[in-house]
Order: C-alpha cells, then structure tokens, then sequence
C-alpha cells in the first residue's frame, strides 16, 4: 500500500514548490524581452555562467565539497546537458515558430513523462486518483491552449515544429528531473552538482552559440542586463536548487505540477502587465487545471 505523504513533507515542500512556481511563472515576461539583439543562444550560455558562478561561490559559502569523481562529473554533465544545454535551446528554437504563451502551455504536460520515467527508472508507483487528477488537469491545459491557439493565428506549420521542439525540450526536462532524483544525485550535494551542472552546460551552450550564431553579441541596455541576471541567479541559481528539493522530497510527478500552475499564473501576470483578455474558454481551462491539480497533489504518495 502506498503512503500518504506525511505533514512534514507537505511543509517542507510547499515554501519551495510555491516560489519556484511564482519564479519561473515571472521568467516567461522577462525572456520575452532577451529576443532581439542577441541570439537566443548568447542569453542562455550567458545566464548559466551566471549561474554556475553563483552556485559554486554558494556550495564554497556552505562548505560543500567542490570535486567530483569522474563519475559523478559525467553525471553532472549528462544532468546539465539535458536540463540546462538541450531543454533551454529547444524552447528558444520553440518560441521562434509559437508564442511562449503557447509553449507555456505545452510544457505543463511534464507531468505525464516525470510520472512515466519515474515508474520505470526510480520504480515509483502512481495512483489511480493521481492519474484522474492528471486527466482533469491536462483537460484543461488542453482548452487553455486551444483557446492560445486561435488567439495567436499562428499558421499550421508553425505549430507542428513549435509543438515539436517543445516536446523534446520536455523530454530532456523529464530526463534532468528523473536524474536529480536518483540515488547517484543524491550521493552529492546538491550545490556541487547543480553548480557542475550548470558549468559543463554554459561550455555547451557557448560552443554551440559560436558554431550557429558567430562570436559573443550583447545588448548592454539595462533591461537586458538586468533580465540575464535574474535568470541567472533568481530563475536558475535560486530556483533549481528548490525544485529539484522538491523532486527529492515528493517525486518528479508531482514535482511537476507546477508546471501545470506556471502558464496560470504567467497569464494572471499578462493580464497585469500586457492587457491580456480573459474569455470563458480561459477560465474554464484554469479551473480544470487547478482541481486536477488539486485532486492529483491529494492522491497518495510514491512508493520509493
């Protein structure tokens, strides 16, 4: 019989999944405005230096030890290269063909390969109320972007390889969260690995900048500066070190929901900064979301 999740896990993973979840839904706005002068690949490479500089000065603040075992550095680098190297491009190479609304939308379906993975990889079992919580939620994630779709008259092709590059982009995701949550993960600290990570995919990002796009471009106007550096440190640095806590305390399925919670909450604060136009479709699609993610977050935890 699976175990509910305790008291204990429920608060240790709330304060994490909640700002996490307010983080990233933000980063949606402030991406929008690093596409322009500077290829999309520039700005990734440039918020992982960032944030791998910042997450190695804090595993050095908290004593963490700093090397690997090439094992463990193969780890970090297969990690970084799925989540921060391969995920991040793709939603770049994404946002060229839909709206990032649109790939938002998309990228709330992690649930369903975290839940899959997790049950083959890490043998963690779902419930049948977390699949129903699942379905109701993806039914709405469903209507959000139908009603996105028509709203953003984006043509049929650019869709398919919009859709297409999230996908994968999701996958990596899936594979990254799956990692984290491994015991090999877990044998770290998550400072030394996160910061590993993060450089062994600024290298890979920066090389593949170079060989598509040509030398380093930079904008040094204050909004794109101040953009690359929280990313870098509040939408990476702060915000990883948190989700993949969360993934450890409750599992990459659950973990994932505020995925679900993201395009939400992105379109809340659309409404507040871009005069975004709420229809009935709309809101049925977030009230679906929201008691799917209601009835899923209820369900009984993962065996582990």
């Amino acid at each position: 019989m699976e175990a509910p999740l305790t008291r204990a896990q429920q608060m240790r993973s709330l304060v994490p999944f909640v700002t996490v979840t307010l983080i990233w839904s933000s980063t949606w706005l402030v991406i929008r405005d690093q596409l322009g002068v500077v290829p999309p690949s520039w700005s990734i490479t440039y918020r992982f230096v960032i944030a791998a500089a910042a997450m190695f000065a804090y595993a050095a603040i908290t004593r963490a030890p700093l090397r690997l075992t090439r094992r463990q550095l193969a780890f970090a680098a297969i990690l970084g290269g799925a989540q921060f190297a391969l995920n991040f491009n793709l939603v770049y190479r994404a946002e060229l063909y839909i709206t990032s609304g649109l790939v938002a939308l998309v990228f709330a379906l992690l649930v369903v390969p975290n839940a899959l993975l997790a049950r083959v990889f890490l043998k963690q079992s779902v419930s049948a109320r977390f699949l129903a919580g699942s379905a109701i939620a993806i039914a709405g994630i469903i209507l959000l972007f139908a009603h996105e779709y028509r709203a953003s008259a984006v043509d049929p092709a650019s869709v398919v390889l919009g859709i297409g590059f999230t996908l994968c982009a999701i996958l990596c995701a899936s594979i990254a969260n799956v990692m984290q949550a491994a015991p090999a993960a877990r044998g770290v600290s998550m400072a030394t690995m996160l910061a590993w990570a993060m450089a062994c995919a600024a290298v890979a990002d920066g090389l593949w900048a170079w060989l598509t796009t040509g030398p380093p471009v930079m904008d040094w106007r204050p909004g794109y500066v101040a953009g690359v550096l929280y990313l870098g440190l509040i939408g990476s640095t702060l915000a990883f070190p948190l989700y993949f806590g969360v993934i450890r305390a409750i599992g990459p399925a659950r973990a994932a929901y505020s995925g679900v919670l993201v395009p939400i909450i992105a379109m809340g604060l659309s409404t507040l900064f871009e005069d975004y136009r709420w229809s009935l479709q709309a809101v049925a699609g977030c009230a679906l979301a929201l008691l799917g993610l209601v009835v899923a977050l209820r369900a009984r935890s993962p065996v582990r």
